[in-house]
């Protein structure tokens, strides 16, 4: 039971970075119908802008953790969007119009791109960092083997619950978020209505650029060490989460990370880890064949 619990907890903390990054691609995909295959890569970019944070915070004689912390979130989460509203503006604004073809085409191609260029500036050593957060509370104890619940990873699951909240509260009562979910129904009618569809566009690909930004932190702060291409397995393992849990619902995206999460944590604990992503893809195939749609997603309605 001890070994099972501690599994349970590792499985919710590498969920919550899979399920942050996950919304972005559900948001994309509500509102243009287009998939961000470069997302990942964005994440990867706020990772990165997060270790360069620390070694400028470092070199300044900021020592204090929770100001450190708080100094870098910031930063990532301005610095950051700025890459995902330049990836709309630059990549998926002109060819809106054009066949979804040309559109994965150009996501593949810019998320290749975001990977060499970030290796050509950052170089392709990975890049260490020790630990910020130690310490976490002993849950309980079986013999030898004691569960731990880290400081760190309670301040995941924090992050991650009111961020949440908070983008669900955005999109659910701001005039933005009306805005989106009239763009999401009809971007052509929405236009007639007076909603500036380019301006809405752009700010969520800057939301998910944040949401991915905060995900790249916690990845590095949890595991130490980041390379120019963790974005691309990342990101597959969120659209996968995003795919599950019913893409276009931003609960169904977190549930998504968190189901995936929980697969890869179990899977690795008692079987043999390296089969741990066929794990998670033939669950991901065997709800789609039962449930097209995701867990948590809804059949697209045609009205004629």
């Amino acid at each position: 039971m001890a070994y099972f619990t501690q599994q349970l907890i590792n499985g919710l903390t590498l969920g919550s970075i899979y399920g942050l990054i996950a919304i972005g691609y559900t948001l994309v995909y509500g509102i243009i119908g287009m998939i961000n295959f470069a997302h990942g890569e964005i994440f990867m970019i706020g990772a990165f802008i997060s270790i360069i944070a620390f070694l400028v915070l470092g070199i300044l004689g900021v020592t204090w953790i929770p100001l450190a912390l708080l100094i870098v979130l910031i930063a990532t989460m301005i610095l950051t969007p700025v890459y995902g509203w330049a990836l709309e503006r630059v990549a998926y604004r002109p060819l809106r119009g054009s066949p979804r073809l040309a559109a994965l085409i150009t996501a593949i191609g810019m998320s290749i791109f975001l990977q060499n260029y970030v290796q050509l500036v950052q170089g392709a050593r990975i890049k260490p960092m020790q630990p910020v957060i130690s310490g976490g509370f002993e849950i309980m104890r079986e013999g030898s083997f004691t569960v731990a619940l880290s400081y760190l990873q309670i301040l995941i699951f924090v992050v991650t619950v009111v961020l949440m909240v908070v983008f669900t509260l955005v999109i659910a009562r701001t005039e933005l978020g009306r805005a989106q979910r009239a763009c999401e129904q009809d971007l052509g009618m929405a236009a007639l209505l007076g909603i500036d569809v380019d301006r809405t566009i752009s700010l969520t690909f800057v939301m998910g650029a944040a949401l991915a930004s905060v995900a790249g932190l916690i990845f590095l702060i949890n595991y130490g060490v980041i390379d120019f291409y963790i974005g691309f397995l990342a990101g597959i393992k969120a659209f996968t989460a995003a795919v599950l849990g019913g893409i276009g619902s931003l609960p169904g995206a977190m549930l998504g990370g968190l189901l995936i999460g929980l697969i890869e944590s179990f899977w690795s604990a008692y079987f043999t880890v390296e089969y741990k992503d066929v794990a998670a893809y033939s669950v991901l195939v065997l709800v789609l064949i039962f449930r097209p749609t995701g867990l948590l997603g809804k059949p697209d309605i045609e009205k004629v």
